[in-house]
């Protein structure tokens, strides 16, 4: 899932300082799950920035709506009819979340109100670890399941660092050594000996090479015609 933060309200009010209308945009899958811009957090902003506007002396008319997910056409078209009326719309969606507004209707002003920060887990309530880079070469059939692009610090592919002591990572005590935990689940499977091949080079290039990075199935797109 894509973890995101709300940023700060003193940021927002200056994102919407000139706006008369905002309309604030929740999404309610990943920053719902994360606590930051759901419908119950969609609310609470709004209510702080009625109260913020008319402390300021300059009350403005805050209104509501939650889709499914802003990243999709079909969740996003029927805030069309609504959008008319607003001159601002904040979105509590993911980058993309933003962008796909902002692309759908291109004649409103979009703005974010989240920092988008990982690709993550929740490992407890309140609680989200990073997990995945979306680095597009993805080698945890090789490392017991466990990501050491985003788990090492370094993003180390041969080890562990000579900095990892006790299994902690040396940037933080509170941070498991990436390859410890890599190291620990190949000795519970027994096949520590899989760490000992040689594997070639990481094709870096599916990262952020070449530009935005785009997906075809070409069978769904079969199946799409058929229909």
């Amino acid at each position: 899932m894509i973890v995101g933060a709300q940023k700060p309200l003193d940021e927002i009010k200056k994102l919407v300082a000139d706006a008369k209308k905002v309309l604030v945009v929740g999404c309610g899958t990943c920053v719902t799950v994360s606590f930051a811009g759901g419908t119950k957090e969609v609310g609470i902003l709004a209510s702080s920035l009625r109260m913020a506007s008319k402390i300021d002396g300059n009350p403005k008319q805050i209104d509501e709506a939650t889709v499914q997910r802003q990243c999709e056409w079909e969740y996003i078209d029927p805030l069309a009819a609504r959008l008319e009326e607003y001159d601002l719309i904040l979105s509590l969606g993911c980058g993309i979340g933003v962008q796909a507004l902002a692309e759908r209707f291109p004649k409103k002003t979009i703005i974010p109100g989240l920092n988008t920060t990982f690709l993550g887990m929740p490992t407890e309530h309140g609680v989200f670890e990073e997990r995945c880079q979306a680095c597009g070469d993805c080698i945890l059939g090789i490392t017991g399941g466990i990501c050491p692009i985003a788990r090492c610090s370094k993003q180390l592919l041969n080890g562990p660092c000579g900095g990892s002591q006790r299994g902690k990572c040396e940037v933080s005590s509170d941070t498991p050594c990436a390859w410890q935990l890599i190291y620990d689940r190949m000795a519970t499977r027994g096949e520590l000996d899989r760490l000992l091949e040689i594997q070639p080079v990481k094709n870096w290039s599916t990262s952020r090479d070449g530009g935005p990075r785009r997906i075809i199935r070409e069978d769904l797109r079969a199946l799409e015609d058929k229909d």
